[in-house]
Parts: C-alpha cells; structure tokens; sequence
C-alpha cells in the first residue's frame, strides 16, 4: 500500500474553487484518490496520503475544517480499528 491514510474532511468557506483546491493538492502533495468537490462555501476533500497533518494545514488556510476523518488503511486491511 503505497499511501497509508485514508484522508476526509469538509472545509466551510467564502469564494471556494475546488479547480485551484485540486491544482494545489496535485502539485504540492504525494497521494491518490483526490476528490475535492463542491460549491463557493463548502468542499469535501477525500485524498490517500502518507501525510495527512499537510492536508488539514492547507485546508485550514482555505476556512474552517470539520467531519475529519484520518483512516489508517494499513490498519484496516489487517482487520485492526482505527
């Protein structure tokens, strides 16, 4: 498994762009599985990432997080919580 944490959360803000939010994680972060989607106030971000901490401090520069969800698959493939 090449990254290991199963990265989810919702970034609440004003004149959000999730086309830049992509751009930024695609250039700036090691990971897979990006999905940012959403409007002008509310982004959800789901990434694989051996770095989750880098995630959540850019997308705290964006507005306000919450629902987040750090999952280490690892874990989870080996049937262990967490």
């Amino acid at each position: 498994m090449e990254f290991k944490y199963d990265t989810q959360l919702l970034i609440e803000g004003d004149n959000l762009d999730e086309n830049e939010i992509n751009d930024y994680f695609n250039n700036n972060f090691k990971g897979d599985c990006l999905l940012a989607v959403g409007d002008e106030e509310v982004v959800k971000i789901h990434f694989h990432t051996n770095e989750p901490w880098k995630v959540l401090e850019y997308c705290a520069t964006l507005g306000e997080i919450y629902d987040i969800v750090v999952e280490d698959m690892d874990r989870q493939s080996r049937g262990l919580k967490g």
